[in-house]
């Protein structure tokens, strides 16, 4: 079944071996980010952070992240991923110097162009600043994502601890990209609870929130979210390996898809999650009994949100008509 993903960081895609291999290239000793089997290891989300920037520090230049956006698209392609939407974050390419920035993103596409013309996976980038880097960084970052906003860079949005500061802080940024034609997502509702989904909201007026799910502990704003038709990216596996519900049936996904909000499902950063697109779907059809219609809906739900232009809709359309006749 061909997979839309609309929330998946980039550099938490990179599989393990990948950056072990880059580490040892360099001769940079990171091995205390891995577990015995070598997968990544960490102890809770603030450790996972720690992890996850200690893992990205080994790419440093634009070749690795060239490197990397290919090792990460075949992992999704190899799952049905037809149509990707990746976090980038400025602060780890260059350093959100403009200049720096811009080889960076240059590396990227590259990569992206021929993944696509090879597996015909068609990837699309959203700038991300960093919550707990501040407002200051994050004006930084906003300013690189408006100076290379168009048709591949199509959105901004921010990431990181939910507990660092309010949404409020970010409005400059925000305000920053919104000019610039980006289309608008944040990170909430994850750690934050349903406070943190209206501050999203109401504060930087975004059209889509990353995760979300913790929506579901006020009804009223789970209402609100499907009369208002915001998208949530949701990222069953992630919210359970990091330990926010028990299991795949305690997860609230399947509750906000009965009262009417829009759902998508993305793997947020898989290897450290131990997660694919494949296996998302897999579960879920385990635990709510959802059949290939629902899949569907979510697909169509996915390319209804997707912040590419039309032309790449109708591309993307064409290839879900022709696996769903």
């Amino acid at each position: 079944m061909p997979k839309l993903e609309l929330h998946l960081h980039l550099e938490g895609a990179a599989p393990p071996a990948f950056i072990r291999g880059l580490a040892q290239e360099k001769k940079i000793d990171i091995s205390g980010i891995f577990d015995e089997a070598g997968n990544y290891r960490y102890k809770d989300f603030w450790d996972f952070l720690k992890v996850y920037e200690a893992a990205t520090s080994v790419l440093t230049s634009p070749s690795d992240y060239a490197r990397l956006t290919r090792a990460v698209l075949e992992e999704s392609a190899a799952s049905g991923v037809i149509y990707s939407e990746c976090f980038l974050s400025p602060d780890f390419c260059g350093g959100r110097d403009l200049g720096a920035w811009r080889e960076y993103l240059h590396a990227i596409r590259e990569a992206a162009d021929q993944a696509e013309r090879q597996d015909g996976i068609i990837l699309r980038g959203i700038i991300t600043c960093i919550r707990h880097f501040g407002p200051e960084k994050a004006r930084e970052t906003a300013v690189c994502a408006a100076e290379t906003a168009g048709d591949w860079i199509v959105g901004f949005g921010i990431a990181g601890d939910e507990k660092a500061g309010k949404p409020r802080d970010f409005l400059w940024s925000f305000d920053c990209a919104r000019e610039a034609g980006l289309r608008l997502t944040a990170h909430a509702g994850e750690w934050g609870g349903p406070d943190s989904v209206r501050d999203a909201l109401n504060d930087l007026r975004v059209e889509r929130i990353g995760h979300g799910v913790r929506a579901i502990e006020d009804l009223v704003l789970v209402d609100e979210l499907a009369e208002r038709g915001t998208v949530l990216e949701v990222c069953p596996g992630s919210n359970i390996a990091l330990g926010i519900y028990p299991t795949w049936r305690a997860h609230p996904i399947g509750q906000l898809y009965d009262r009417g909000v829009k759902v998508t499902v993305s793997t947020d950063d898989p290897p450290f999650f131990h997660t694919t697109m494949t296996r998302e779907y897999d579960r879920l059809a385990d635990a709510f009994d959802w059949d290939a219609g629902v899949f569907e809906t979510l697909s169509r739900t996915a390319l209804d949100a997707a912040f590419c232009d039309s032309k790449t809709k109708t591309t993307i359309a064409k290839k879900l008509e022709a696996a769903h006749a």
